[in-house]
């Protein structure tokens, strides 16, 4: 009979989390298991419901940390942006689609619908597009971009990052270079939001 493992481990939040990400982009939630990644982390199958009670709560907890991972690059991209109310759209949506390229399943969990109960998952989001939707609140109020109280226009921006990240991924977008397909699609939008 084998001895049981230890729970001692430096951080073993974050070395599971770390490990949760590489399985979930090499096998998909489907292929996640806290047994399993006790067992890499060379710790008891029990230590890390210490952590995360079950499954769902370790996805839930690794969309969290995406969105924080997210939402710094954003505010750092968004901060050091220059230019108008367009090129600095730009700026947003080529880091967003540079993200979800990086880390397409980890996006995809990210997006997967929310609970009722997910008020951490909603504020990890609203922190994330924190820095977007301050830009774009502010070129509304200067009239740059139509008036908007349904959130159309917020919505229809996401789509389109969506799609552009789904057609970098899948590598539909042809011998166009990404750069130049991002920024067209933005300067595209921007022409058809401007006040009339």
């Amino acid at each position: 009979m084998t001895a049981a493992r230890p729970y001692h481990h430096g951080n073993l939040r974050s070395a599971l989390l770390k490990q949760a990400e590489v399985v979930l982009h090499q096998r998909g939630v489907e292929g996640l298991s806290l047994r399993e990644l006790a067992r890499e982390a060379g710790v008891s199958n029990g230590a890390p419901r210490r952590h995360f009670a079950d499954k769902s709560a370790l996805l839930d907890a690794l969309a969290e940390e995406g969105y924080e991972r997210l939402g710094r690059r954003l505010d750092a991209a968004l901060d050091a942006a220059e230019g108008d109310i367009t090129q600095r759209l730009v700026v947003f949506a080529r880091t967003y689609v540079e993200f979800g390229v990086e880390h397409g399943a980890l996006l995809s969990l990210m997006h997967r619908p929310k609970g009722e109960g997910d008020d951490r998952l909603r504020s990890a989001n609203d922190r994330a597009f924190a820095a977007p939707v301050r830009l774009l609140a502010d070129a509304r109020e200067r009239g740059l971009i139509e008036a908007d109280s349904t959130g159309r226009i917020d919505m229809t921006l996401l789509a389109l990052l969506q799609g552009l990240t789904v057609l970098a991924v899948m590598g539909m977008h042809g011998d166009r270079p990404l750069d130049t397909l991002v920024s067209g699609s933005i300067e595209t939008l921007m022409a058809g939001l401007r006040p009339r």
